[in-house]
């Protein structure tokens, strides 16, 4: 039997997460929960029968089938909704930047001993960036990496703009404890260009010693694993290796695009399709695995 899921906030996020979950045969949408009454997210899951609430983490809560919800809120909400969800005996599945549970990147440590209670999917950043800068440092050791991720200011809501600083924060930690690099730091750049621009990442990594056919091939062979959930997630400029201009080493650069599946998003706003997408795999995953038999 499927696993029977909630969704917490019907913005953009949420309401492209209903259609992916709704694709999904292991997962059984029970509610989706917001707070505006003329939410395009909650009128879009009316319209296909899923049920509905205005009453936000109550009506969570109040609802003692669902196992997993996925919170598409803020980090300030999801600070107060993680020890409410965990005292209900759900399992939060977080797509803010508000850091409470273990940071999860499918590609790198979906396969490792996951957190009991609350996984933290670090931020949209983090799910197109910390993958490449893990297949760098698998096959040399990273000193330091720095990541630059644009995307169109248009699809970046209100709930993105009032989490920069949590982004770049969080982000950076990502690129440290789920990457690998010994130092990250990350920027966002909201692009006002129109028509809107695709999202793009730029990843430097610096390193002591390279074997760029090495690197190469790694960084191939990630791109091809996140494409298994992510098919617009691509490749725009292969590694580059060369002389570090700031010392000994070595500094690897290179760009990933990602173009969003267009479920309810524009494709160009890949850096949200790209969290909804790793959302539902970690879901996937743990109902195929823990929850199946419990």
């Amino acid at each position: 039997m499927p696993v029977k899921v909630g969704i917490l906030g019907s913005g953009n996020i949420g309401t492209d997460l209903m259609y992916k979950i709704l694709r999904s045969s292991s997962l059984e949408l029970a509610l989706v929960a917001g707070i505006d009454p003329q939410s395009d997210g909650l009128a879009r899951a009316r319209d296909l029968g899923i049920p509905t609430s205005t009453e936000s983490i109550d009506a969570i809560l109040a609802n003692k089938e669902i196992q997993i919800v996925f919170d598409a809120t803020s980090a300030k909400a999801h600070l107060r909704h993680a020890p409410l969800l965990k005292a209900a005996g759900k399992i939060a599945i977080d797509l803010t930047p508000a850091s409470v549970g273990d940071p999860v990147v499918p590609v790198v440590n979906l396969n490792a001993d996951l957190p009991p209670d609350n996984i933290s999917l670090i931020t949209c950043g983090a799910q197109a960036t910390v993958p490449m800068v893990y297949a760098v440092s698998r096959v040399a050791a990273v000193e330091y990496a720095e990541i630059v991720a644009t995307v169109a200011s248009k699809s970046a809501g209100p709930g993105t703009r009032a989490n920069i600083d949590e982004f770049t924060q969080a982000t950076a930690r990502a690129l440290e404890r789920v990457g690998g690099a010994k130092r990250g730091k990350a920027l966002i750049i909201l692009n006002p260009a129109e028509p809107p621009i695709m999202m793009t990442n730029t990843i430097y990594a610096l390193v002591r010693e390279a074997d760029e056919a090495a690197i190469v091939r790694s960084v191939d062979e990630m791109v091809a694993e996140v494409q298994r959930y992510v098919p617009g997630y691509r490749l725009k400029v292969p590694p580059l290796v060369e002389d570090s201009p700031i010392g000994e080493g070595k500094l690897v650069t290179l760009m990933i695009e990602v173009e969003g599946a267009g479920d309810y998003l524009p494709k160009y706003a890949g850096n949200l399709d790209i969290i909804t997408s790793a959302a539902v795999r970690v879901a996937e995953k743990l109902a195929e695995e823990r929850l199946a038999v419990s």
